[in-house]
């Protein structure tokens, strides 16, 4: 297999590298840094048991460096009080250190406060088509997902099945995030079918048999181990009355169907939701990897459930809006949304994102454009103009 050269870039201090399973972190790690930086990784168990059992051979090891030097502890979530010495070490060695995991969760219920603002956090995410080049198909990135894991394997069918099972496997009970495994083997592929919509708790409660309290901590679950993650309303206060549940999308859409065993031809009742999916991945994904200060929400009529815009990105004063549409021929419909928010502060360009055809401009001055001229704006940073 190829080396796919990725976008993201390491800062020159310590960073918190995470980023789901099998988007390519350690790959990354091994081709970013030098063979005989100082490596610790808690997957290896024999490593795993000697620092869980003495977390104080970490301070002898790192004492032994040169100041300055580049330490990479990988599945640093396992072992949260390591950070501990990481936080020293900065301080007394000026050691870079580089704390990679798939979940920022036992983080989190460790107190951890990220080393105080002495490491940065960066991200990784599936491959992006500007990494794949044109190697890049928007069919099989929404068939098949775009996780280098996944990408890489012939048995793609298998790999996804594999991935599902590892992180129900590794993820949930290994590092005993839930108490009920069954329980949240069920939510999974409920919480599936709401890609794209407004989070339904009680709905979503009411078909996995588990009580309503305990999808909110499901869903946090997902989040934290950066499967999924909320999109939430943007209240434009427009002479509309305005949705304000959430969205939840998940971070790829090979892991949406891998997680309700879909992996056949696309349907067309799922185009329409993995390719809105796709599109606000790319722009997430993007973000992350330029450290730009922009944030995405959604927007969406209360009283009119058709009329709403799928992403806001909106940057300082400034906002874009963004529509994915899975069709194949421009109609006049698809403006619909747009043209809500035409009145909205800070408005400064609306786009709509299609598969592919022509690039279009409508006379109000909506752009609608192909999903790969779409994506290479997004890369170039070009967006808001």
């Amino acid at each position: 297999m190829r080396l796919v050269p990725r976008l993201l870039r390491a800062p020159n201090k310590s960073f918190f590298l995470f980023g789901p399973r099998g988007t390519g972190k350690s790959t990354w790690l091994r081709h970013t840094f030098p063979p005989d930086v100082c490596r610790i990784d808690l997957l290896h168990e024999e490593n795993y048991q000697a620092l869980l059992a003495d977390p104080s051979l970490l301070a002898k090891q790192l004492a032994a460096l040169e100041p300055e030097s580049t330490v990479i502890i990988d599945e640093v979530q396992r072992l949260p009080i390591l950070l501990n010495q990481a936080h020293r070490f900065i301080e007394e060695r000026a050691l870079r250190f580089v704390l990679c995991g798939s979940s920022a969760r036992k983080l989190k219920q460790a107190g951890t406060n990220l080393l105080a603002g002495r490491a940065l956090t960066r991200s990784m995410h599936p491959f992006l088509p500007q990494e794949l080049g044109d190697a890049f198909s928007l069919e099989e990135a929404l068939r098949w997902g775009l996780l280098p894991v996944v990408w890489a394997d012939e048995d793609k069918q298998e790999t996804l099945l594999a991935y599902a099972r590892t992180y129900l496997k590794e993820e949930i009970q290994a590092e005993a995030l839930v108490r009920n495994l069954p329980g949240f083997s069920r939510f999974l592929p409920i919480a599936a079918l709401f890609h794209g919509q407004n989070i339904n708790i009680t709905g979503i409660a009411r078909d996995a048999g588990v009580a309503r309290t305990t999808i909110a901590g499901y869903l946090d679950v997902l989040e934290d181990t950066l499967l999924s993650f909320r999109l939430y309303g943007y209240e434009a206060k427009l002479r509309l009355r305005e949705r304000k549940l959430p969205k939840l999308y998940w971070a790829d859409p090979g892991i949406v169907r891998a997680v309700r065993k879909r992996f056949g031809d696309l349907h067309p009742e799922e185009d329409g939701a993995l390719f809105e999916g796709f599109v606000l991945q790319t722009l997430r994904a993007n973000i992350a990897y330029q450290s730009l200060p922009d944030d995405i929400y959604y927007w969406a009529s209360s009283e009119a459930k058709s009329v709403e815009v799928d992403f806001l990105v909106k940057r300082e004063d400034s906002l874009v809006a963004i529509e994915a549409k899975s069709g194949t021929r421009f109609c006049e419909g698809w403006c619909r949304g747009l043209r809500a928010v035409a009145s909205l502060d800070g408005l400064c360009r609306r786009i709509i994102v299609y598969p592919d055809g022509p690039r279009l401009r409508t006379d109000d001055g909506i752009d609608i454009l192909p999903f790969r001229e779409f994506a290479d704006l997004a890369a170039a940073n070009q967006l808001f103009g």
